[in-house]
Parts: structure tokens; C-alpha cells; sequence
């Protein structure tokens, strides 16, 4: 089925005036529904959110690209196989919905993107290689679609983008020893590239890993580096 336009769930800040916005990319199989708690746990008050639903149906939940099985990095010794004219589909879909927001009075740096394993590789893809830099870039358990291609293809500003990189040294889906070179290898060809271990499996640390996140985005955006309380307590253990 073709895709005109990525749909989602916007969530707006209740401070008033407030412009930066976060675009987050669910995983394989997920949808914007399964990143609802996100907003309240970064505790961000300043920050509007667009949570956004891959192109694809994908059982129950939705897909950015076809991925093959199985997803194991540990039995094979690789990352799995994707379909790379779905990556670069998606990418510019992704470009037409910051273009949009863009379009409606935002400045590109007033824009992040965080995206979780599949939303990872699209958070580096159309972040990296979009026209203007961004304000910042957040990939979770994911990994980098042929990193060679990116570093040779990223227009020079791209170098210029805060990216943070996080990755569980128990994920049994997408190894950290395959992902950690991939990283090492933006850092070494000049990203401004963090990249921070956590001891997870294929999810997110709770919250020590979200207030890290949440420390990044306060520095991407100029922000006040502050965390004073926790969130609900509902983010995914």
C-alpha cells in the first residue's frame, strides 16, 4: 500500500510559547500508542511531542522496512538483513513530516528526533542526511543502516548534529558488539556522536536511561540542565 503522509499523536506543552519539538519512531511492531508515557517521563515541560506510526502494518503494530529473521546477532554473528528501498522510503516520509512542521513556522533546530530499534536506524537516516541540521538526535537499541554509506553521503552540517547512541550490553537482538564499531566509526569521521551503555536486553533502562536521554535533549535545545523529580514511574523496566 502506498504512503502519502505519516500519521500520529501530537502531545503539546502546556508552557506557553513554548516551540521545541520531538519527533519519536516507535519500533518494529509497535505504534505511537506504545510511547504515550514518554512525554511525562522526560519531564520536559517546555517540549511538544509528535509521536508518529511507521508506513507499514506489521501484525497488531506497524514497520518502518522489512527486516528478516531471525533477529538474533548472537547466533549468526551479524545484524539482520533489511529492505533498503523501504529505509529510503520511509526516510523521505520523514522528511515530509519535518518539512511540514517546518512549513507551519519551526525552525529545523527547534526539531529532535528519537527513535527506538527500527525508529533508531530511521532517526539516523533521515536526521543525518536531512537538508539542515537538527537540534538533536536520539537512537535507542538500534544500529546504523550501512555506516559507510552515511558518512560518505551526510551533508557537511550533519557533523554539527548532537546524536546520542544508547545500547543494552544484554540485548540478545541486536548485539552490542556489532553496534558499538558502527558508532565508533561516525565518532572517528566527525559526528558529535555519544554513545552510552546501559545494562539492558532489547528495551529501555528505566529510568536512569531516560533521564539520561532527558539531560541530552535539555542540552541539544539550550536548556537549563536540571532534573528535579522523576517522572509517573511508568516507564518500561
Amino acid at each position: 500500500m502506498l504512503v502519502s503522509m505519516l500519521t500520529g499523536t501530537r502531545v503539546e506543552t502546556q508552557e506557553k510559547g513554548a516551540r521545541p519539538l520531538l519527533i519519536v519512531l516507535h519500533g518494529l511492531g509497535d505504534s505511537s500508542q506504545g510511547w504515550e508515557w514518554l512525554p511525562q517521563e522526560l519531564h520536559l515541560p517546555w517540549m511538544n511531542y509528535l509521536l508518529v506510526n511507521a508506513p507499514d502494518e506489521y501484525f497488531n503494530g506497524r514497520s518502518w522496512f522489512g527486516i528478516r529473521f531471525p533477529m538474533d546477532g548472537r547466533v549468526d554473528g551479524t545484524l539482520p538483513p533489511v529492505d533498503a528501498p523501504a529505509i529510503e522510503r520511509s526516510q523521505g516520509l520523514l522528511w515530509q513530516l519535518i518539512e511540514a512542521e517546518v512549513a507551519a513556522g519551526l525552525e529545523s533546530q527547534e526539531i529532535a528526533v528519537l527513535g527506538f530499534s527500527q525508529g533508531c536506524v530511521m532517526t539516523l537516516e533521515a536526521g543525518l542526511r536531512y537538508r539542515a541540521p537538527l537540534a538533536g538526535l536520539v537512537g535507542i537499541s538500534g544500529w546504523v543502516h550501512e555506516p559507510e554509506a552515511l558518512v560518505e553521503g551526510a551533508p557537511s552540517h550533519a557533523r554539527t548534529v548532537p546524536v546520542l547512541m544508547t545500547h543494552g550490553t544484554a540485548d540478545p537482538l541486536l548485539g552490542i558488539e556489532h553496534v558499538r564499531p558502527q558508532a565508533k566509526r561516525l565518532q572517528e569521521a566527525g559526528f558529535d556522536l555519544a554513545w552510552q551503555e546501559f545494562e539492558k536486553e532489547h528495551t529501555i533502562a528505566g529510568r536512569a536511561e531516560v533521564q539520561y536521554i532527558a539531560r541530552f535533549l535539555e542540552q541539544c535545545f539550550g536548556r537549563p540542565v536540571a532534573r528535579k523529580k522523576g517522572g509517573a514511574g511508568t516507564a518500561p523496566e
